[in-house]
């Protein structure tokens, strides 16, 4: 029982290793990460405004500075394998000591887009943040 519980622990935190995503840019550090909505619970989902769907994906962007949420103009692109692209619309979310900026982003099937990120920070300066996610419909 005791190497069950110590396997599931080291399980827990590589994966907890493996997805976090950042850049640092500057005294900037920007966090990010795609998943899909349905894994957001449903009262979660509604109190951020956010809309569920096994197809229906979200980006979550957190700038931070000194490990203090970062109020920036956010803006990007989601691009297709096939060159479409579409502008992906941010809107913040204000927790006090945690800010982020969300956007949501139909998913048609199992794909890889290449993602383009954009943010102005309340220095001014400008931060570029691009990588590629492969998404897919919730089953």
């Amino acid at each position: 029982m005791r190497t069950l519980v110590t396997l599931a622990c080291t399980l827990l935190l590589s994966l907890s290793v493996a997805a976090e995503q950042k850049i640092t840019s500057g005294a900037l550090d920007i966090h990010y990460i795609v998943f899909n909505s349905s894994f957001l619970q449903p009262a979660v989902a509604q109190a951020s405004g956010l809309e569920r769907g096994k197809n229906i994906a979200v980006l979550n962007v957190s700038p931070l500075r000194d490990g203090k949420g970062e109020k920036s103009s956010v803006s990007g692109t989601l691009t297709n394998l096939l060159g479409q692209s579409r502008t992906l619309k941010f809107r913040e979310i204000d927790e006090g000591e945690a800010v982020y900026y969300i956007a949501q982003f139909p998913i048609d099937g199992r794909e890889i887009v290449k993602i383009a990120v954009q943010l102005t920070d309340s220095e001014g300066k400008q931060h570029s943040l691009k990588f590629n996610q492969e998404v897919f419909p919730d089953l």
